[in-house]
């Protein structure tokens, strides 16, 4: 019997589908070479013909056509009619990537319990970026028309933060060179910068004296060209670089060495203004949102300084027009802070973790140098050392996903195995290590904490953030409910294995209290109600432990990877129609020779130095937080469930935001819900597996607030999932949840023995 299924985006265009087709299978359309308009409405589809509240259709990942209709990501709905004529519908982002890396890298990444490391892994063509993005990576050389006001707000912080210290040092060495009188030349250049840097908006910073002008005064018949108002500005233009090589280059440094101020301002004036510029630029790269200030402060340290103060103009942009375009322009900005910032890349790095490497190097020189807390106290250390982490976890992602990217998809499942959970696995091995060379239980309690708080994180938090930021911006978001109910089935699964020990315990294990007293202060051979306190179930005093939960964790620990690789092979193999990834042959109309910014090779050299940094801060933060667990007012279950949990995946919560903007809500929850899993499925019995070969005391026993915590969490994800949408109430509720759940953490009684 055949069945019939539907052309995605139409309601009234259907076909007979071929045999041994999935039933549920929705196919595009079988145009021959389809144009860019068609593949734009094949994939857009006619939206208006759908009620709002449709669902869409299933994952499709296709390379970009550049600008089409559909930006970056759109959706689409799809019906599909199955053999007992019912009308099945889902959401279908189309994914696009500009060439067949970056599509490799989503493919290998878009599975069930891999990361979703968003980071580009390719150098993308500079010319088919939007003007936003080319303004960001511009050297500030170029002259611009500009329209609006100078007097904004970034431009007065400015002032205040970097304009007025700069210039008054400038001022001073500008005296200074004065007083020396063979150096006013240089003085003068000082007090003209003074002003400028002031007040750097809508001026310019000219070269006069270099090759036109000398061709205009040698070879008056020459012919003197205007500078190029249309020039790139990204970078300097290949005719300016070869002009370091012409004959007239070379005279003008021999001009500039052979005069006596040049040594004068070498020795006087140019070694503290570098100081000054130098702080300068740290300091605005730092906020990264002002990088254009440490721009202009590099350029003129590196070009401006190092030139004949003779040839140096300062003019206003009004002057220059009314002057003409005799000279090359070194410097000009309009802007010292520009929002958009937060996109820059270093090598393909985001700007952030680059900032945030040093404080791995800080971590080392005041964990292993201080081990005396003479300098810094533990508190700090332990604050740096979590701090680190970020950084390192960032960089472990994008070294999977340039490895997954640029091999197929057994290698990047390896790699994805192998180090998609090593941040986590670092600290908890290394907490335990050191909880039972210290016999402190207090350690293995925060690890369960940690474990826990990451579990609540990614089913409350990730997604309810996600959906806020998602429904502020798109009112309403559609996800793909069948694929996220198979991801949802095994988090019960999951949290089922992993808490079944613990319930066994409690019908089954003897109830032990520490002290019990009677209502009037008698002991327990009294008479009269008692009072309990720290009452728990002990198993581990009797055979109960050792015959019935022990090995019912061993159980536990191999079933549930054996359900992991039975949710890969689903939804890999089996039922990959359910998110229908693939690649479009014949429509990748470019980049085919696409540049990766970390070969293989590297790309493993910095996942191993990554992990071994991780090791050391996650030893670092495990020898430091004995004096935050002694804090009276703090639980030591909220110090795991909150810090240590969520901090190594704040690069997640990022890369979640960044796909709910985009309009892919489903990204966004799966984010969330495949660390959960692999909480559960990998990490806790890797956890069980190494106890059993080095025992550390880790028992799978969790207490009663982890118990209920994890599972009242993971049934309201799975009802706020059940209709294939998303809004900003919805998020909502599910982070207020969270931080009712924190509340009860930070006021609980710490854990018994701590």
């Amino acid at each position: 019997m055949s069945a019939e299924v539907c052309v995605p985006c139409s309601e009234t265009t259907r076909r007979k589908r071929r045999p041994n087709t999935h039933d549920y299978l929705c196919e595009p359309s079988q145009h021959a070479a389809p144009s860019h308009e068609q593949l734009s409405e094949q994939l857009c589809g006619d939206l208006h013909l759908h009620s709002p509240g449709t669902p869409s259709s299933p994952h499709t990942l296709i390379p970009a056509l550049g600008a089409t209709k559909c930006q970056a990501i759109h959706r689409c709905s799809s019906h599909c009619v199955g053999d007992d004529g019912s009308l099945e519908t889902y959401s279908k982002p189309s994914i696009q990537a500009e060439n067949k890396v970056e599509a490799n890298k989503l493919a290998n990444n878009y599975r069930f319990g891999f990361r979703k490391w968003k980071s580009h892994v390719t150098e993308r063509p500079f010319e088919d970026r939007s003007e936003v993005v080319k303004e960001l990576y511009s050297e500030l050389t170029s002259i611009k028309p500009h329209t609006g006001s100078l007097v904004t707000c970034g431009n007065v912080v400015y002032v205040f933060l970097f304009g007025w210290w700069v210039s008054l040092a400038y001022f001073l060495v500008g005296i200074l060179l004065f007083l020396t009188v063979t150096g006013a030349s240089y003085g003068k250049l000082c007090l003209k910068l003074s002003r400028y840097f002031l007040w750097p908006f809508g001026k310019a910073i000219h070269q006069i004296g270099n090759t036109l002008r000398r061709c205009c005064e040698q070879v008056p018949e020459c012919e003197c060209l205007p500078e190029d108002d249309n020039s790139p500005i990204l970078l300097p233009s290949p005719t300016e670089e070869q002009l370091l090589e012409q004959p007239q280059q070379l005279l003008y440094r021999a001009r500039f060495w052979y005069r006596l101020p040049t040594y004068v301002w070498l020795l006087l004036g140019y070694p503290p203004l570098v100081v000054i510029h130098s702080l300068a630029c740290f300091f605005s790269w730092i906020l990264v949102f002002t990088i254009p200030v440490a721009k202009m402060h590099v350029r003129t340290m590196s070009v401006i300084l190092l030139l004949i103060p003779e040839d140096v103009s300062v003019s206003h942009l009004s002057e220059r027009k009314q002057q003409g375009q005799e000279a090359k322009s070194l410097l000009c900005c309009y802007q010292a802070v520009n929002w958009y910032y937060y996109k820059y890349t270093v090598d393909g790095i985001n700007v952030f973790a680059v900032n945030l490497l040093p404080l791995v190097i800080i971590a080392m020189i005041i964990g292993y140098i201080d081990k005396e807390n003479k300098y810094t106290s533990s508190d700090v250390k332990f604050g740096v050392a979590v701090s680190s982490i970020i950084p390192l976890s960032y960089y472990i992602g994008m070294g999977i996903a340039s490895i997954s990217a640029q091999s197929n998809f057994a290698v990047g499942a390896v790699v994805n195995a192998s180090f998609g959970s090593i941040t986590e696995l670092t600290f908890y091995i290394t907490a335990l290590l050191r909880g039972h060379q210290a016999a402190n239980p207090c350690l293995q309690e925060v690890v369960k904490s940690t474990l826990t708080g990451t579990l609540l994180g990614c089913t409350l938090f990730i997604p309810g953030v996600c959906m806020i930021i998602g429904g502020l911006k798109h009112s309403e978001q559609t996800f793909n409910s069948r694929s996220t109910g198979v991801s949802s089935a095994l988090l019960f699964i999951s949290v089922g294995g992993v808490f079944a020990p613990t319930l066994f315990s409690k019908a089954y294990g003897s109830l032990v209290c520490e002290a019990c007293t009677n209502s009037t202060g008698g002991n327990s051979t009294g008479s009269g109600p008692f009072v309990c306190h720290n009452c728990h179930y002990d198993v581990l005093n009797g055979t109960l432990f050792h015959n019935h939960v022990e090995p019912l964790v061993y159980t536990v620990s191999a079933l549930l990877p054996a359900a992991y690789i039975i949710g890969l092979t689903f939804t890999l193999k089996t039922h990959s129609h359910i998110y229908d990834i693939h690649v479009g042959e014949g429509r990748v109309t470019g980049n085919h020779g696409a540049v990766v910014h970390w070969s293989r090779w590297r790309s493993l050299l910095i996942l191993v130095v990554a992990t071994v940094l991780t090791s050391a801060c996650a030893d670092l933060v495990t020898e430091n937080i004995q004096p935050i667990l002694n804090q009276p007012k703090v639980s030591q279950y909220f110090i795991g469930v909150t810090v240590l949990a969520m901090v190594p995946e704040i690069p997640e919560i990022v890369n979640g935001i960044q796909f709910a903007l985009y309009n892919n809500i489903s990204l966004s929850l799966e984010v969330g819900i495949c660390i959960a899993v692999q909480v559960c499925m990998i990490q806790i019995p890797l956890l069980v597996l190494f106890n059993t070969f080095y025992d550390v005391g880790f028992v799978l026993l969790f207490s009663d607030l982890h118990l209920w915590a994890s599972i009242f969490s993971v049934i309201l994800t799975n009802y706020i999932f059940m209709d294939g949408k998303s809004d900003y109430f919805q998020g909502t509720a599910l982070v207020v949840v969270y931080f009712v759940l924190l509340a009860l953490y930070y006021f609980a009684p710490s854990p018994a023995g701590c």
